[in-house]
């Protein structure tokens, strides 16, 4: 499901400059047009937790993702800025349902096994991403017209999430969380928990940063105020996406020997002093390795946070996901345009300092996250998934 959910959209980012083209419009209007994504997922995502409630994880992340799908290869036949604003805000908003009902779900799992697993899930998103990239920018190449790749597309991956629905978990959301006494819910000030939520929003956000920075901007930097060729230049976000991948990859070890809230430290501060000493001694080599140190540390930020989101007391089933993933959608659509202006009053590498500042953000609220290496989400159950 998550590799899915990476794949499909990653599929159409390589179709874009032919979209913009086939429009005729200008960077105003295309990017007026890809916000529209971002925008539909703010205004669906806090729906989530209700969906959730309702249907199930396993079939808000299953049935929700044949409509990303769909609105992914619509986007591509779109023959009107409207029509393509339009097909893009509606994959939006089904990809922030999906988004919590995966995370939601991996979560359950999660339980069940007693052991930290969901950075290896977010491992997958991210070999999804690549595998998505990898088929659009082959179909862009090879001249495929956008109909044929994205409906191949969707039809594939559907029924890729249509196979794994068969596997997902039975039963309600709280099935695999363990009893919770009534007394302590009430000796929790529902203040506390709302303040929690709102600390584990800002520095999730704060990761968020880290990773939309390498994605808008590491590109620009190196080719523009490095003068870095235009092979190199793209270098600097597949070094994050690299080290982000590895560090999610062995991430649930050190999550379940140290606790999140140390291996967040340790990350803030491999990106604060990494991607610091890039921008102190900026040099082409310097900013790759600063990028991929900045991936590397937040690896495990973003699911971190939303494990302890999930389990805070006194929340709605869902609740506390619901509301950092759209948090979470907020510091995407804010990130880039602070970059641009502080870029546009001073220079790139100024506004890029927002990584390291991101990096001591993440260092100061990190106290809010599990503390211990205990089992996630308590005792497991012993009886098999089924």
């Amino acid at each position: 499901m998550f590799l899915t959910n990476g794949a499909v959209f990653s599929n159409l980012l390589p179709r874009y400059p032919e979209i913009k083209a086939a429009l005729d419009l200008g960077n105003a209007q295309f990017g007026a047009a890809v916000a529209a994504f971002p925008l539909g997922a703010l205004l669906a995502g806090l729906t989530a937790s209700a969906l959730v409630r309702r249907f199930r994880s396993s079939r808000v992340a299953t049935f929700g993702m044949l409509v990303v799908a769909a609105g992914i290869l619509l986007a591509g036949l779109a023959p009107t800025w409207l029509a393509l604003a339009g097909a893009l805000f509606v994959a939006g908003a089904a990809d922030a349902v999906v988004d919590v009902g995966q995370n939601a779900h991996g979560l359950r799992v999660q339980r069940r096994y007693g052991r930290s697993i969901l950075n290896s899930f977010h491992a997958t998103w991210s070999a999804g991403s690549v595998l998505g990239g990898l088929m659009g920018s082959a179909a862009a190449g090879l001249g495929i017209p956008l109909g044929v790749h994205l409906g191949f597309s969707a039809v594939l991956f559907g029924v890729v999430a249509l196979i794994a629905f068969r596997f997902l978990l039975p039963g309600p959301e709280d099935a695999e969380r363990g009893p919770v006494s009534p007394v302590r819910l009430r000796s929790r000030a529902a203040g506390r928990a709302v303040l929690v939520l709102l600390v584990l929003g800002v520095i999730a956000s704060a990761g968020a940063l880290v990773e939309d920075s390498g994605a808008s901007w590491a590109a620009v930097y190196l080719s523009g105020s490095l003068q870095a060729a235009a092979a190199v230049a793209g270098l600097g976000f597949v070094a994050l996406q690299a080290l982000e991948f590895l560090g999610r990859v062995g991430g649930d070890r050190l999550v379940d020997r140290f606790g999140s809230r140390a291996v967040a430290r340790g990350g803030a501060a491999i990106v604060t002093v990494g991607m610091g000493f890039a921008l102190a001694f900026p040099s082409i080599p310097l900013t790759i390795v600063g990028f991929g140190l900045a991936g590397l540390g937040v690896a495990t930020l973003i699911p971190g946070a939303m494990h302890a989101a999930d389990e805070l007391p006194g929340l709605p089933s869902g609740m506390g996901l619901t509301v950092l993933s759209w948090l979470l959608r907020v510091g995407f659509l804010v990130g880039p345009p602070v970059v641009g202006l502080i870029a546009d009053a001073t220079s790139l590498r100024v506004g890029l300092l927002v990584v390291p500042v991101a990096g001591l953000v993440i260092l100061l609220g990190s106290r809010v996250l599990p503390g211990s290496a205990a089992p996630p989400g308590g005792a497991a159950p012993t009886q098999a998934p089924g």
